[in-house]
Parts: structure tokens; C-alpha cells; sequence
């Protein structure tokens, strides 16, 4: 620090990082943080920057299932040791989150990264009073560090121009038109607000009664809380637009294919999404057996003793959602407990013994693939939600085959070896197939629609490729 000062001039401004809880074995206590604090402002620096843990570190720090603000104690012992500003960062992902921080005195900016690859003009909307348009970063770490670190170009989930402006014509059309767009999913969605921006007329049909289409099933997931931050957007965006929604509505073939022959629409785009696709085992139709679309969307009972079969990123979702709770997981009292992290700094590295993770239910997981479970899970994220299952004691076997289901549980097999395990539910989340019957049945009367997201590729649940698809297709017109 000494030394840099010496080669600036005195109007250079020096920030210099501090982590202010290291959150690895050994690091730094609080007092130790707050000691090379004051030393780094004595040898000159301008400001305190703080960061929060290593990348190697075992506790999460910046990804969604982190509470809002979650650091603000331990930056609040830097700010306390020095006279210098200090600038807080991590989780701090909207404008009332930010002015609470400097507004307590913790801190005296805050600094955000992913939020502006969001939103770009997030400063500006919040200056002119328009937050509730702000495109909220939801903390994915899908689309920006997940590329990062498997030597890809960063974007965003959100807001799929981030790093890719170029790409995308956002000029007015001159050649507006009526666009129908069925399916209120995050493709639909997408669609119908970019379109609309463009200048042409949509009309967007939802047969269920609320938008939001998958997002809704995972919103109720811990830790994916900010999903509600998305589908706040996408309704405040699709009102400002003027797009016409008509919720509950089921769009019919014949009669759309005869409103776009009369001239009323010019264009069908089909965001139909995916619905559950169905294993072949024997017993299927057991009281015990039930989708992941019946337990997250439909909110059927589940018993003590679960069977998750599939385990891509949808068994991960229903496992976390029968182990957590949504509403606890907002809880920064919770988060810390459960990871082990002294918010006193009292210990080196500010760790203590993680909470034990008790759980009423015994969840058992399974998957055909003969690879580790959740080897396709966020590079960033993953992990995360690997280690809290673990903590919960849900079992994970590889290279099942499933036989049947009935009064006894499931029967499977393991490297030939036949098992039984006694379970009152049975979920399945064995994947997707694309709800293509609107996009055939309009193709049969003549019609050629666009299909997007799911319906065009049921893949996963994947957000980040249905936003992208949507608004470059919307902005072809």
C-alpha cells in the first residue's frame, strides 16, 4: 500500500480489498480484520473495498440461497475500525437493500456487479423512481459466473443482451405487428416484452391463473426466492407495454387459426413449456406415485418416506424444497447457523460448528447414470446445494434401474443386485417432453407459428436459454 501511494500523485484515489471474514479455517479474526484495516488506512489508502470470504472457502457467499445483506456485521467491523469510507458489497441485489446498508452506518457506498449486468440502468431507474422496473439480478451465477469459470463469455439469465449488446436491434419497427403469444412462461414473457418495445401489438394467452408458468414451481424452492424479483419484472414490464394478458384462457387451434386468417393476428408465437414425461415402470398409477409438477405446482401431501426418481436439476429442486423451508431461508439467523459462520468474528476465519439439519422425512434419491448425482448442477451453485442435502442425510444412489411400485415401495435393482425401498411417496422427475399439441394442431390448419423455450426444447427447466431464444426472436421483426 506504501508502496503505491508513493508512485500516485495525492488526487489518485487508491481503494484497497479487504475480506472482511475470511470464512476458511485459520483466517482472520474480527479484531485481526479490523487491525490490518486501520494499517492499510494509515500507509494511505482512500477507501476500504470489502469482500467476503475465498473462492475456496466451504460456506456460500454471494449465490441465491444467501440471505440479502447478509454480511453487513462483519463489513460493519471494518467500517468501525477506520475513518476512511468503506464500501460494502455481496448480496446487495436492490435499491431499499442498498440505502438500509448506508443508512445504518455500516458502510458508506456499496458496490454491485452482477445487479448491472441485470440491468444496466439500474442507478438511473432508481434515481427517477421507477424501481419497480428495475431487472433484479437473481443470483444464479447461471449465465455470468458459471461462464466465467469454465472459459466462457459472461451474460446474464435476466437480461440476455449483458456482454452481447451488438447482438440485439432495439430500434423501433417499422413494420408493427399483432403478434398472439401463448404460454405466460419466462419465453412468452420475454417475447411479448421485447416485441411490444419493438413496437408491435401483443396479446398474450395464460391457461393457468397467474403468469410465471415453471417460474412458479420455483419460487417456492429455498433459495431460488429471488425467481419472485423476475416475475415482478416481467408484470410490471408487460403492463407498462400495454400487452394485453388474458389469464385463464386456453388458446384453441381452430379458432386461433381462423383469427389469423381474418388478418386479426399476423404471427403465433407457442410458449407452451414442458409437461412431465412419465418413466416406464410398472405401478405408475399407485396412490404412492405422484410428479414434481403435483408437488410443487399442485401442492400434494407427501409423506415421511420419499423416493425422488430423476435427478437432474428438478429432483435437486423437490429434495431442497422437502427439506427447507422458503420462508426460513430468508432468515440471515438461519443461513449462518446452518453453515457455521461466526457473525462476531470471534474465531479465526469466523467459523463455528455448523447447526445439525434436522429433518422429519427420509429422501432417498436415485438416477439411471451410473455418475455422481448432480454433476450437471451449477459450477458455482452446485455444490452448495450438494452439501446441504448431504447435512439433511438424503441418500444418493447412481445406475438405478427401476422395476415397479407398489403397496411394498420401490422396487429397483443396483448392478444387478435386486432392492425394495419402503417409501410413501414416489416423485418423479425423470424430465420433460415439449408441449407441442397447440403448435401441431395450428400447423394442421395451415398455420406456421414460431415455438420457443420449452415447447421448442424441453431439456431441463432452462431459463437462461428460453429468455435468450425469446427476445432474439423478438427482435428479428
Amino acid at each position: 500500500m506504501k508502496a503505491v501511494r508513493a508512485r500516485v500523485s495525492p488526487e489518485f484515489m487508491v481503494i484497497y480489498r479487504i475480506s472482511s471474514i475470511d470464512l476458511m479455517d485459520g483466517g482472520m479474526t474480527g479484531e485481526e480484520v479490523a487491525e490490518l484495516a486501520r494499517r492499510v488506512e494509515a500507509a494511505g489508502a482512500d477507501m476500504i473495498n470489502t469482500g467476503i470470504g475465498w473462492h475456496e472457502s466451504s460456506v456460500p457467499t454471494m449465490a441465491a440461497p444467501v440471505p440479502r445483506a447478509a454480511w453487513i456485521d462483519a463489513i460493519r467491523n471494518v467500517k468501525r475500525a477506520v475513518g476512511i469510507p468503506v464500501m460494502a458489497s455481496n448480496r446487495i441485489n436492490a435499491p431499499d437493500v442498498a440505502e438500509e446498508i448506508i443508512a445504518s452506518g455500516a458502510a458508506d457506498l456499496v458496490s454491485m456487479a452482477r445487479p448491472l449486468l441485470a440491468d444496466p440502468e439500474f442507478a438511473r431507474k432508481t434515481r427517477e423512481n421507477r424501481a419497480d422496473e428495475i431487472n433484479t439480478c437473481i443470483a444464479c451465477n447461471q449465465a455470468c459466473l458459471d461462464r466465467i469459470f469454465t472459459d466462457r463469455v459472461a451474460t446474464c439469465l435476466v437480461n440476455p443482451r449483458a456482454g452481447r449488446e451488438i447482438e440485439f436491434d432495439d430500434s423501433k419497427t417499422t413494420a408493427p405487428k399483432h403478434f398472439a403469444v401463448v404460454g405466460g412462461g419466462p419465453a412468452g414473457m420475454a417475447f411479448a416484452i421485447n416485441a411490444a418495445q419493438r413496437g408491435h401489438r401483443v396479446t398474450l394467452f395464460e391457461a393457468g391463473d397467474q403468469l410465471g408458468g415453471q417460474l412458479n414451481m420455483a419460487r417456492k424452492v429455498p433459495g431460488k426466492n429471488e425467481f419472485n424479483e423476475m416475475l415482478r419484472y416481467f408484470r410490471v414490464s408487460l403492463e407498462r407495454l400495454k400487452v394485453a394478458v388474458h389469464l385463464k384462457t386456453r388458446a384453441d387451434a381452430e379458432d386461433l387459426a381462423a383469427r389469423v386468417r381474418s388478418g386479426e393476428f399476423d404471427e403465433v408465437v407457442i410458449a407452451t413449456g414442458v409437461i412431465p414425461r412419465e418413466p416406464e415402470i410398472k405401478g405408475l398409477d399407485h396412490p404412492k406415485v405422484v410428479s414434481y409438477l403435483d408437488v410443487l405446482a399442485n401442492g400434494v401431501p407427501v409423506g415421511n418416506k420419499v423416493a425422488i426418481i430423476g435427478a437432474g436439476g428438478i429432483g435437486f429442486d423437490v429434495a431442497e424444497y422437502l427439506v427447507g423451508s422458503a420462508e426460513e431461508s430468508l432468515k440471515p439467523k438461519v443461513f449462518m447457523d446452518a453453515w457455521g459462520v461466526d457473525t462476531a468474528i470471534r474465531s479465526a476465519g469466523g467459523l463455528k460448528a455448523p447447526a445439525q439439519h434436522g429433518t422429519e422425512r427420509v429422501i432417498h434419491m436415485f438416477q439411471r447414470k451410473p455418475e455422481s448425482l448432480g454433476k450437471n448442477l451449477g459450477k458455482s451453485t452446485g455444490w452448495i446445494l450438494k452439501a446441504k442435502l448431504r447435512k439433511a442425510g438424503v441418500a444418493m444412489t447412481a445406475g438405478a434401474s427401476y422395476q415397479a411400485v407398489d403397496d411394498q415401495g420401490l422396487h429397483y435393482s443396483v448392478n444387478g443386485e435386486a432392492r425394495v425401498l419402503d417409501a410413501d411417496t414416489v416423485i418423479l422427475c425423470a424430465g420433460q417432453l415439449s408441449n407441442r399439441t397447440l403448435f401441431d394442431g395450428l400447423a394442421e390448419r395451415g398455420v406456421k407459428p414460431y415455438v420457443i423455450g420449452g415447447a421448442d426444447v424441453a431439456a431441463e427447466l432452462d431459463a437462461l436459454r428460453a429468455i435468450d431464444q425469446a427476445t432474439r426472436l423478438a427482435v428479428s421483426f
